[in-house]
């Protein structure tokens, strides 16, 4: 954050996909790679999401980071002796490093490591998610839902396109600004997409079709971070979520629909926003709420009509070694 400036993401993510017919070197192959994560991110929490919706986690084990990590790393601090047990780091940096020695962009998650090589294959978060639905096909889950279906493909783009610029990236743009001038502009871009957001919503059960699909995905994690950590530490607080009832109930909906908000950590969200950003919050006091209780609320969106799966199936519970603990969120 330096005095004066727009706050601008480095996008210069590692692009190699891994793909049904191996065409960049990497084939689709279960249990070769490892999807590292931390639930404190929103980017990596659409991968957390996505994966659960559409049944991969056999097929796509994944590495869980704490978090909270320094200028030098994502940790996994959370396994015992601090390694991922398969990979075998202590900081995700040292699978950057096997890929590319010198490598001097950020260390980011989602980030798809693979295991033989211990080498990070991707880190390019939304093709991440995107081939997890197009390339991985032949794992999903009976029942997995078409998160982007041809026919929707350009709605779903124009939609994750306005979001993302506006919403998702667009606390970051208002909590890291420089200046006033920045903040201004970034805080009334956000909360201008938020109303267009409420007024479609306000139609629509869901942003493109009647199903859930990935521009559902990509709004949610940051909605669900929203009252917890951007209304107040990144300053975006003309209304919290809970006071715009539309998006209020959307993003309850979302919540209680398996395989959203049972992958949320509200505990790991709010360590990660109120220590990592010291300059913002220099006393590293960690607030006690919101209280995530009212997430549980009746939404009553179901009168909008809409089905959830399509023809098909809720995802089966979480597993038991990836159960969020029952004091990080109301489902457990």
């Amino acid at each position: 954050m330096n005095p004066g400036s727009e706050y601008t993401r480095d996008s210069r993510y590692i692009g190699t996909r891994i793909t049904a017919d191996g065409r960049d070197g990497f084939p689709v192959e279960p249990g070769r790679y490892r999807l590292a994560v931390s639930r404190a991110c929103p980017w990596a929490s659409r991968a957390v999401v996505v994966r659960r919706l559409l049944g991969l986690e056999e097929a796509l084990p994944m590495a869980v980071a704490g978090p909270v990590h320094d200028d030098d790393s994502w940790t996994f601090d959370l396994d015992p002796g601090g390694r991922d047990p398969v990979l075998g780091i202590k900081r995700l940096k040292e699978a950057y490093l096997a890929r590319e020695p010198g490598y001097d962009r950020g260390i980011t998650v989602p980030a798809v490591v693979d295991v033989p090589t211990g080498a990070v294959v991707t880190n390019d978060f939304p093709q991440i998610t995107l081939d997890m639905s197009l390339e991985w096909t032949r794992y999903h889950r009976p029942g997995a839902p078409a998160l982007y279906p041809p026919e929707l493909r350009p709605a779903i783009d124009a939609v994750n396109e306005v979001v993302y610029r506006d919403v998702n990236n667009g606390v970051y743009r208002a909590g890291f600004a420089g200046s006033q001038e920045k903040y201004d502009a970034a805080y009334e871009r956000l909360f201008a997409r938020l109303d267009w957001l409420s007024d479609r919503l306000a139609l629509s059960r869901y942003l493109v079709g009647d199903t859930l699909t990935e521009a559902d995905v990509r709004l949610f994690t940051t909605l669900v971070r929203f009252d917890a950590v951007y209304h107040g530490h990144f300053k975006c607080n003309r209304r919290k979520l809970s006071e715009m009832p539309v998006l209020w109930a959307y993003a309850r909906d979302l919540f209680q629909t398996p395989g959203f908000g049972d992958t949320v950590d509200f505990d790991h969200i709010k360590r990660h926003y109120y220590l990592v950003h010291s300059d913002i919050n220099p006393t590293g006091i960690v607030p006690g709420g919101p209280d995530p209780a009212g997430w549980l609320a009746p939404h009553g969106r179901a009168a909008l009509g809409g089905r959830p799966f399509g023809d098909g199936t809720p995802p089966d519970p979480p597993a038991p070694g990836e159960r969020v603990p029952a004091d990080h969120n109301p489902l457990g």
